[in-house]
């Protein structure tokens, strides 16, 4: 017992000790605080609070970065001037068929198999892209000036296959339109909020290529067949490879590629500790010892770069949902419809309107159909550019929704006045601007919707999924609108109408799932 009294005593000195220092504490002076150590103690009690502050900040800076400004221009430019190489031709190339021994349909290949070959050169060149741009810009603007050069002396050698030769070769460059797509949604280089601007930007340069790609194929007709190297049919793609060596020189001088991802070492990447766990067990420590408080600051920013570090690795094995699936498979097929819709309506017009169909009424020459061509999609530009301010502040999905349903009306005045055989440059040129306006906004949010839902790792397998998509559209409307005549316009206009149609249940039905970030 004496033994636990004397244990007990000691146990209890500290606490004595105080009472006799509280009981003479008016005699004697107080004890200092060292500056040093309130410092501390105010540091240690308000950094992961600051830790916090800067992370969030950092985050909304994420969501709003833009690339290099002169790059961006570069990328959007080529993806115009492909845009204007595709359809600057679909003006005259019925008449540049025929007159080489093709036909109507050999007219839709023509328009149409460019993209064939872009989609299967797609994958080998993303193996040799090295997860950039610049080398995939170069042989976009290689293949685009040869193609051009190929398809324009056609006529000079009185060889059909060339002109097809030619739009293979230029097919090659129309790979880019992937790359295009992957730069305006890479998270590299691009925030969350950013993306679909981009995207419009892009669909913008897309309404300017198919408005002024057939106007000007259309006003270069007009050369006349003077001689066989420069005239109506080869004028237009002259021009365009003066065009693409220019931009080519200029790109090679001013383009700037993304920067390629540092290697994190190997010790961070293995730490399993997310951002905010570390920083609240920090936090707790502070508060239990803050005689050890010092090196907790210094603790936080290592464990901010391993956590970014290891996020990586979970994501890229990350599995999608059933939701995610639906949501993937329904921005499929908008982008393979849009651009079905869109390249049907490019390849037909000239095709009906200079047909001996008992619909038509109208016998135009390749000017007027470019000009008519030309007409609804200038007319759909201040639209376009609306879009790229009310695309801030709008949910991709309604986007979708507003983009389908505008595109289904001009459908379905299509197939009325075709059926009551009222058919006039008012109502068709109508049908037309629906068409183009509405499946050129709903072409905006395919991709950039599903770069919001989906890891920013996985931003290159979804571009190619949705170029594929879109390859697929353009092949098959581009032969399906070669053909609308001889397939009778009314079975034309309906397979468009099944289209959407489809579209629409698969949109209805995952509503609640494609909702994302504006922006």
């Amino acid at each position: 017992m004496s033994s636990l009294r004397v244990l007990s005593t000691v146990l209890d000195l500290p606490s004595r000790l105080g009472v006799k220092q509280r009981r003479i504490g008016h005699s004697e002076s107080p004890p200092t605080t060292r500056p040093e150590d309130s410092l501390q103690g105010t540091a240690t009690e308000f950094a992961p609070t600051d830790q916090e502050t800067q992370v969030a900040q950092a985050r909304a800076n994420d969501e709003f970065k833009l690339p290099r400004i002169v790059s961006l221009v570069i990328v959007q430019l080529a993806s115009a001037l492909l845009q204007i190489s595709f359809f600057i031709i679909v003006s005259s190339s019925d008449e540049y068929a025929e007159y080489l021994g093709g036909t109507a349909t050999f007219s839709g290949l023509v328009i149409g198999i460019p993209t064939v070959f872009s989609g299967l050169a797609l994958i080998p060149l993303t193996r040799f892209d090295q997860g950039g741009y610049k080398r995939p810009l170069h042989f976009a603007c290689a293949s685009a000036f040869l193609g051009n050069i190929l398809y324009s002396l056609a006529y000079h050698a009185n060889y059909l296959y060339l002109i097809l030769i030619g739009r293979i070769v230029s097919g090659f460059g129309f790979t880019f339109w992937m790359y295009s797509k992957r730069y305006c949604s890479d998270p590299r280089i691009v925030g969350v909020r950013r993306r679909t601007l981009l995207a419009g930007w892009l669909v913008l340069g897309q309404g300017v290529g198919f408005s002024a790609g057939p106007f000007l194929g259309g006003l270069l007709y007009r050369v006349g067949f003077s001689n066989t190297v420069f005239n109506g049919y080869t004028s237009p793609t002259w021009m365009l490879a003066g065009i693409w060596a220019i931009f080519w020189a200029f790109a090679a001088a001013f383009f700037e590629d993304v920067p390629q991802p540092a290697s994190a070492p190997p010790q961070i990447e293995l730490r399993p500790m997310p951002v905010q766990e570390q920083v609240v067990i920090d936090a707790d420590k502070d508060k239990s010892t803050t005689s050890f408080a010092g090196p907790s600051t210094s603790v936080a920013p290592t464990m901010s770069a391993s956590a970014e570090a290891i996020e990586v690795p979970l994501e890229s094995r990350m599995r999608m949902s059933w939701a995610q699936i639906g949501v993937t498979a329904t921005m499929c097929w908008f982008a393979m419809a849009c651009f079905f819709i869109l390249g049907a309506w490019e390849a037909n017009i000239p095709v009906f309107t200079s047909s001996n169909s008992m619909l038509n009424p109208f016998h135009f020459n390749p000017t007027a159909s470019g000009d008519l061509i030309a007409l609804g999609g200038v007319c759909t530009i201040p639209f376009l550019l609306v879009n790229l301010i009310v695309s801030r502040r709008v949910q991709d999905r309604h986007t979708l929704a507003v983009g389908s349903g505008l595109g289904l009306v001009g459908l379905l005045v299509a197939i009325a006045i075709l059926r009551a055989d009222k058919v006039n440059y008012g109502s068709l040129w109508l049908c037309w601007f629906l068409v183009a306006l509405g499946f050129n906004l709903a072409s905006t949010v395919t991709l950039s919707l599903l770069s919001k839902q989906l890891p920013g790792e996985w931003n290159g397998r979804i571009s190619m999924l949705i170029q594929y998509s879109n390859y697929t559209g353009r092949v098959t409307g581009a032969v399906w609108g070669g053909a609308g005549v001889k397939v009778g316009m009314l079975s034309y206009v309906g397979m468009q109408i099944a289209v959407v149609g489809i579209g629409a249940v698969m949109f209805s039905t995952l509503w609640r799932q494609l909702k994302a970030k504006t922006g």
